[in-house]
């Protein structure tokens, strides 16, 4: 089995999307991330799910999870429009991560190898510099997990 054969089309955001619009792709469609690329389509990051959650749940609540306790429910349920106006750029990590791609050669093998290094959940599958889909990490323990 090759990354070609796990490849699922896979919508792409660039370093001035809304992160709210980001968060968006990743509920409707059930992403564990998205491929962020550059002006003209090579991926140049990964924008893992938690990465918004990150930007979003307010320092305090991650530093000290009883403080996220005593926030109201309804205060509560509105933590993600705190990044209202924050652009991808905003969630990603710095310094940056190793970019996870790889070709359509690749095995599952070097798949799962590369998702546990950078420790992304999506991995960008290029060829020729373009973007063909990525592979996601439910795609590849479908495939190496016994029915």
């Amino acid at each position: 089995m090759r990354a070609r054969d796990l490849l699922t089309p896979s919508p792409t955001v660039d370093l001035d999307t809304p992160v709210l619009d980001a968060a968006r792709l990743i509920a409707d469609r059930d992403l564990p991330g998205l491929v962020v690329v550059d002006e003209s389509g090579a991926p140049i990051t990964i924008l893992p799910g938690p990465e918004v959650l990150r930007l979003a749940v307010p320092p305090y609540c991650q530093d000290d999870p009883a403080l996220a306790r005593v926030v109201d429910e309804a205060h509560a349920d509105t933590f993600l429009m705190g990044v209202s106006g924050r652009r991808v750029r905003d969630a990603l990590p710095d310094p940056p991560r190793e970019l996870p791609v790889t070709d359509p050669d690749a095995t599952v093998l070097e798949l799962a190898a590369l998702m546990a290094r950078t420790r992304s959940p999506l991995v960008a599958v290029t060829q020729d510099g373009q973007l063909l889909g990525a592979v996601t990490l439910q795609a590849l323990l479908d495939q190496v997990l016994p029915a």
